[in-house]
């Protein structure tokens, strides 16, 4: 098991909101990853992407163990996002700190046994030799309006609201999350990303770069590169865990 990640602040903006982590314990067969994308527009972005990736991170390696079932490790996320949320709330009630938040996606791997929870619209997506199939579901207006039919996924991506998050870290005092439990096996990928990727790359073109860009090392350099060359108008996260 490997993983891989980056973070750009893309072409248009000036600063960076991304943060990701990733611990790889070859030993225990043991993956972990998390991406965090501060809320565009928001006050201290970057701050709390930071802060949740932190606290999100220290909760989770405290919990974790090996030879824990999909429940198990979703269990563990879901309880390291709950202080992660509410370190960013607590941390938002500063003057300087108010209105900020970060979308959440994470994903702890055991063996061929993975867990991914989401706060926001970062995503998780698994890729294999069979294709590519998004794991999460986007807490968003856009992806509400799709779900009851009055958008087309491809309309959604050219949607003047589409970066109107629904639930995010840091906004309220509880946050709800999305667990999901999957079974992976070799030569299968996890991804994790924010929509700076997403709302410039096709899923299609995620698969390719993934399955047939080069070297798996390099996947996050060559998705972050081909967001840049279509306008890069957001900070761009890539992590990927490679089973």
């Amino acid at each position: 098991m490997n993983a891989w990640g980056l973070t750009d602040k893309g072409v248009v903006r000036a600063q960076n909101q991304g943060a990701f982590y990733l611990f790889v314990n070859h030993e225990d067969n043991i993956a972990f990853l998390a991406v965090c994308d501060g809320m565009g527009g928001a006050r201290a972005g970057d701050v709390a992407s930071r802060l949740a990736i932190d606290t999100f991170v220290a909760e989770a390696e405290r919990t974790l163990k090996p030879g824990m079932d999909a429940e198990a490790l979703g269990r563990v996320l879901c309880g390291a996002a709950v202080l992660a949320n509410e370190a960013v709330w607590i941390k938002a009630e500063a003057i300087e700190y108010a209105g900020m938040g970060t979308t959440l996606v994470g994903a702890a791997v055991s063996g061929a046994l993975a867990a991914v929870i989401n706060v926001g619209d970062s995503r998780a997506y698994r890729i294999s030799p069979m294709g590519i199939t998004r794991v999460t579901r986007d807490h968003s207006l856009v992806e509400d309006l799709v779900i009851t039919g009055d958008l087309t996924a491809q309309e959604a991506r050219s949607h003047p609201r589409k970066n109107l998050l629904t639930r995010a870290l840091g906004t309220d005092p509880q946050v709800d999350c999305d667990v999901f439990s999957l079974e992976m096996g070799p030569g299968e990928f996890l991804l994790l990303c924010s929509d700076g990727l997403t709302n410039v790359v096709e899923d299609q073109e995620i698969l390719y770069e993934v399955l047939h860009g080069g070297d798996p090392s390099g996947v996050c350099a060559r998705l972050v590169k081909l967001a840049c060359a279509r306008g890069g108008p957001d900070n761009i996260t890539v992590a990927l865990a490679a089973l």
